[in-house]
């Protein structure tokens, strides 16, 4: 699979998945199309590369005028940067996404200025993202479903990664959207990798998150990150111990080296994931996640 191909979901029904490669890596990004009754996108990718996205319409015919739901897992521009172009692109689509994250896709001025101080030289695969005009997007909240047409997306929350995160189910085919709720999946060695954060990951929430999800036992699991994988209730019990032993590695160097900075750079330095993702995104990730571990034991600790 090549950066801006389309591929079918595994087990499912005119539900496939676009790679729009975050950050050059093929793969890194995973945005879901439904071609249901009203159909819709799941997550939007960063913005840049949104063409890809108009591209799978074509190939799948559908009209851009019939697309009528747009819909960010959460508000992180690696999901959501293209929410606007896709608006502006589908003109009867709403937008929909967490009520808590819904106003930063309309005035995404402080988004943006966070995004950039997190994830610094990567920037440069973003697009600056267009708001979503006001009167095209509403907020959603635990319980709420989507109506498709001729099938339904329960809405579920998900506020360990972020508090504006949900995860939808579709019960027809049994699948899960799941956003970063359920880590990053690395196909390559079948296993799911953290993804932690700043400023508001949160460790309990991601545990309480992926219990959800080990009460729905989906079929499918459809990752923001590298696509389908078949639900397996060992790879959550993986996801979770990632989770835990990697706060415990950051909180242990902090206490050995005493200087944040250091820290950040220990784990740039010593990233497992460099043959996979190459050099620099390899780093980027790892300098993302450390930081985000370290801003959630300060405020633990406050």
């Amino acid at each position: 699979m090549a950066i801006g191909d389309l591929s079918p979901v595994n087990g499912a029904e005119d539900v496939y998945y676009v790679d729009v490669g975050t950050h050059g890596v093929p793969r890194h990004g995973a945005v879901y199309v439904i071609d249901a009754d009203e159909p819709a996108f799941i997550d939007t990718g960063l913005g840049r590369n949104r063409e890809h996205l108009l591209d799978a319409l074509d190939e799948l015919d559908i009209d851009r005028e019939a697309v009528r739901h747009v819909l960010p897992t959460h508000a992180h521009l690696d999901h959501a940067g293209g929410a606007g172009y896709l608006a502006a692109a589908c003109p009867n689509a709403t937008v929909r996404t967490h009520e808590v994250g819904a106003p930063h896709l309309v005035d995404p001025e402080r988004l943006v200025a966070g995004t950039k101080e997190a994830v610094g030289e990567m920037w440069e695969y973003y697009a600056e993202p267009e708001p979503v005009p006001d009167a095209r997007i509403e907020g959603l909240a635990d319980g709420d479903e989507i109506d498709l047409g001729d099938r339904t997306l329960s809405v579920i929350e998900a506020p360990g990664h972020a508090p504006h995160q949900v995860v939808f189910h579709d019960s027809r085919d049994d699948l899960l959207f799941t956003g970063d709720a359920a880590g990053i999946y690395v196909p390559q060695r079948d296993t799911v990798r953290q993804t932690t954060p700043p400023p508001q990951f949160d460790l309990e929430g991601c545990l309480a998150d992926v219990r959800t999800i080990e009460d729905l036992a989906p079929a499918t699991l459809c990752f923001g990150h590298f696509g389908p994988r078949a639900y397996d209730p060992d790879l959550m019990e993986e996801y979770k111990r990632a989770l835990v032993e990697w706060v415990e590695a950051v909180r242990q160097k902090r206490d050995e080296l005493g200087d944040d900075e250091a820290v950040i750079e220990h784990f740039a330095d010593h990233s497992e994931m460099v043959e996979v993702w190459g050099e620099r995104k390899a780093r980027a990730e790892e300098r993302l996640n450390a930081s985000g571990v370290l801003v959630a034991l300060d405020r633990d600790a406050a």
